[in-house]
């Protein structure tokens, strides 16, 4: 896997204090230190600051967490919940790092076998779509 030159500069920063209502959809990596409600899509990295609070899900190619995440989090490379994190939401990854007093409240995949990852990715996604569209009846 070739590094990019974006794989270690942050094209978009959302501040402490910084408050966005809505979905967001931005090419490359992000940090967030406010607060987000809506959803997250980026085919670059994520991080989250400590004092961030975000309610949607993410899709992200790798992502560190040391703030609030209720959502769910789909990243093709890692996810790492650093010390005071908190996730309340379903995390697919190819692999995941849990630190010391992290709060994690979900399902979790992570696998490193491509052909394992996209079978049971797509098995659990459609699992989940099937049981929101029970529960909304």
């Amino acid at each position: 896997m070739a590094l990019r030159p974006d794989d270690f500069s942050i094209n978009t920063i959302i501040g402490l204090g910084s408050s966005i209502k809505g979905d967001i959809k931005i090419s490359g990596s992000i940090r967030i230190d406010g607060d987000l409600l809506g959803n997250l899509e980026t085919d670059g990295n994520v991080q989250i600051g400590e004092d961030a609070r975000i309610k949607g899900n993410i899709t992200a190619k790798s992502i560190i967490i040391r703030g609030i995440v209720i959502g769910d989090i789909t990243v093709k490379e890692s996810v790492k919940l650093l010390s005071s994190s908190a996730v309340v939401g379903d995390i697919l990854a190819r692999s995941i790092q849990l630190d010391d007093n992290v709060l994690f409240h979900g399902h979790c995949i992570a696998v490193k076998d491509d052909a394992k990852y996209e079978s049971l990715s797509s098995e659990f996604l459609t699992g989940k779509s099937i049981r929101r569209k029970v529960s909304a009846s």
